[in-house]
């Protein structure tokens, strides 16, 4: 796993004294995170979220789609997105965590083999098994196709919850 080199910063509202939540802290939840939302932004500018699965590889965090959801269509007109993943409680030591970047779709069939065998790892293969497909992927038994896009995060938020609130401000260079 690839660590980038990362700055953290404390911002908006935080305790008193508060220090800022190491990017290593927040890798830790996204890669132990089983869903994430996605937002994106439609055509006509209005929003658009939708739960989905997730890995983080190397430098990025990586997810799919079919090529005919919404989502899709949006990133195709605005790859610009946010993904976030956290708890719903207030639970000492929470920590939701808020990654912006573009996305890159990914159809290199050498990229996407780590890629799948990552989603493997993480989730099994019982309602997702992904296998790499003339560069996208595909479930062996019921085909379809999902199109694979990476997002590098260009910036990040982790907002500690329960002991001492605080929002960090994460910065990626590139």
């Amino acid at each position: 796993m690839v660590t980038p080199d990362v700055t953290a910063e404390i911002h908006g509202f935080s305790h008193p004294g508060a220090t800022p939540t190491p990017w290593t802290v927040g890798l830790e939840h996204v890669t132990e995170a089983d869903t994430f939302w996605l937002s994106t932004v439609r055509p006509d500018g209005r929003p658009h979220a939708t739960p989905l699965i997730a890995v983080w590889h190397g430098d990025a965090i990586w997810f799919t789609t079919g090529p005919d959801e919404r989502k899709a269509k949006n990133l195709a007109e605005n790859p610009s997105c946010v993904l976030t993943t956290g708890r719903s409680d207030l639970v000492e030591g929470g920590l939701d965590v808020v990654l912006e970047g573009v996305a890159e779709q990914v159809t290199d069939e050498a990229e996407l083999q780590p890629i799948a065998d990552a989603f493997t790892a993480k989730y099994g293969t019982k309602t997702w098994h992904f296998v790499v497909c003339d560069g996208a992927f595909s479930h062996p038994d019921r085909g379809g196709r999902a199109l694979v896009f990476r997002v590098p995060p260009v910036r990040g938020l982790g907002f500690r919850k329960g002991d001492m609130f605080s929002q960090t401000t994460w910065s990626f260079s590139s």
